[in-house]
């Protein structure tokens, strides 16, 4: 049997695919209004396909309990899905984690072997250097008594489910050999192929994917700030003869999506991890320079957004934005690009904007409540309003409605016309 200890965008699709796989698996999380709503069949979050596999095992395979000392006795592996936050320095916050790690172990009795499981995105050398002596603190003989692994998602938010129960790599790092094939049998049932590496190198595997991708995001941006001001440059053009590469080959439809202009990268991982893992080079005495210009560069491709809507709209006209969500097929607003540019746009005196989100709308008034702007309920209504369209997101719906969307001034900065 197993356990998860938080049930967000990561914990609930690991335990829903540990379900669907066959296991028992022990549902924990200390936020009520997310547990209520779970314990009714409903996400807290937008997630496709999740919420039907949800009330698939509700209740038979996963159990949502608030009695964690029962969970623990029950399980031998306990998977801890905690958010590490980034802090004001970039370094990651891991009062979380650290957390639900001590009062798990409250409900574990010496040389009762469990594997703790760290899903949870740390730093390289989190997990051996500060979790493992938080452990060892607490009275409990890594490899005896607790034996621990580390094994980082790599789950796309809008798909997390399909990525999951269809991985095309599985990561395990371990500390020892016997809670490694632990994990390594739970993980047989997913028919992919598993690596069996050292702690760091299993974090270190996380960063390195993350930081590509927003490198790879900041590049095309800067790409593109280029080719508009070189001129008579078809841009969108460009970049999908870019993806013709025959070099592109194996999984190309994928990793383009990374290499395509638009207004920046956000969200919960590409933002907090490339900070975190620059953070840890300066903490080695090392100034990792790309790093930091990719931070920099996704500050600067949603300066030049603004800027160019500045240089082309007067601040009486109105404007509507479509798309609040840092990408399409997910309710996720933090970090979103769509919210720095409408700041920006109102300090710099724009009163008259109209925002309109197909699915992330309310997750974005809720995180935004000091923003005086209007909300749309559909599409019609926008263009209806407005004179020029700002399109920060390319939801599936901006795309079919095109032609409507064209009646208007458009700012496309997602390139999808």
């Amino acid at each position: 049997m197993i356990t998860v200890v938080g049930l967000g965008f990561v914990g609930l699709t690991t335990a829903l695919g540990f379900c669907e796989k066959g296991f028992k698996v022990y549902g924990c999380d200390i936020e009520t209004n997310k547990i209520n709503k779970l314990i009714q069949g409903k996400l807290p979050f937008f997630e496709k396909d999740l919420e039907g596999v949800l009330n698939k095992h509700l209740n038979d395979k996963f159990e949502i309990v608030d009695d964690l000392k029962e969970a623990v006795e029950k399980s031998k592996v306990i998977f801890f899905c905690v958010g590490t936050p980034a802090m004001e320095d970039g370094s990651s916050d891991l009062s979380y984690l650290n957390a639900a790690i001590t009062n798990t172990l409250t409900y574990i009795p010496k040389k009762n072997y469990k594997v703790f499981v760290i899903k949870s995105t740390v730093p390289p050398g989190t997990t051996s250097q500060i979790i493992t002596p938080l452990i060892e603190k607490n009275g409990f003989i890594i490899g005896e008594d607790i034996g621990i692994v580390n094994n980082p998602e790599f789950l796309r938010e809008g798909y997390a489910w399909n990525d999951f129960i269809n991985p095309d790599r599985i990561v395990i790092g371990q500390n020892d050999d016997k809670s490694g094939t632990l994990i390594n049998m739970l993980y047989e049932k997913f028919n992919a192929p598993i690596y069996r590496v050292s702690l760091n190198t299993a974090e270190y595997i996380k960063y390195l994917s993350n930081t590509l991708l927003a490198t790879l995001i900041s590049f095309a941006n800067e790409q593109s700030i280029i080719g508009k001001l070189i001129g008579d440059i078809e841009i969108k053009k460009a970049f999908d003869i870019l993806h013709l590469d025959k070099r592109w080959e194996g999984n190309p439809a994928a990793i383009s999506n990374y290499v395509y202009p638009g207004c920046g990268f956000g969200g919960y991982c590409l933002p907090k991890d490339t900070l975190a893992l620059i953070r840890k080079a300066k903490e080695n005495s090392y100034s990792p320079n790309i790093l930091k210009s990719v931070i920099n560069m996704n500050k600067e491709i949603k300066d030049y957004v603004v800027k160019d809507i500045i240089n082309n709209v007067d601040r009486n006209e109105y404007i509507g934005i479509l798309g609040l969500s840092f990408k399409p097929n997910s309710d996720d607003v933090r970090e979103t690009p769509a919210r720095d540019i409408i700041e920006a746009l109102i300090n710099h005196g724009y009163k008259n904007i109209i925002a309109y989100d197909p699915i992330s709308q309310a997750a974005f008034l809720n995180n935004n409540r000091n923003l005086p702007i209007e909300y749309a309920l559909d599409l019609e209504y926008i263009v209806d309003r407005v004179s020029h369209i700002v399109i920060l997101t390319a939801w599936k719906e901006f795309i079919d409605k095109g032609e409507l969307i064209k009646k208007r001034n458009v700012f496309d900065y997602r390139y999808i016309y």
